[in-house]
């Protein structure tokens, strides 16, 4: 990403953790992409609650919020589909898509 000029581009982030495992850095990674991203300059869309989560910290949460799409296919997989059904919907209503 240093080298990238993407200034102003539409971002969205999604990640997949283990949050009972991993429950005090359930998918960090997406985190640190939103940083690299919002540092560049991109919009990033698609940010989603916390609720009906189970974990003690996250580098995704970013104002209270996840800055993508979280899933955890270990221990909530049941509820992925519908995550992502919802978050395909609210980004086309935010104008990403």
């Amino acid at each position: 990403l240093p080298k990238l000029d993407i200034a102003n581009k539409k971002v969205a982030i999604f990640g997949v953790g283990d949050q009972e495992s991993y429950n005090d850095n359930f998918c960090d990674a997406a985190g640190e992409l939103y940083d690299l991203f919002a540092a560049k300059g991109c919009k990033v869309y698609g940010f989603t609650s916390q609720d009906g989560y189970s974990h003690s910290e996250s580098k995704a949460v970013k104002d209270g919020k996840f800055c993508g799409l979280m899933c955890d296919e270990d221990n909530q997989y049941d509820l992925s589909e519908e995550r992502a059904n919802n978050w395909v919907k609210q980004l086309k209503d935010e104008g990403f898509m």
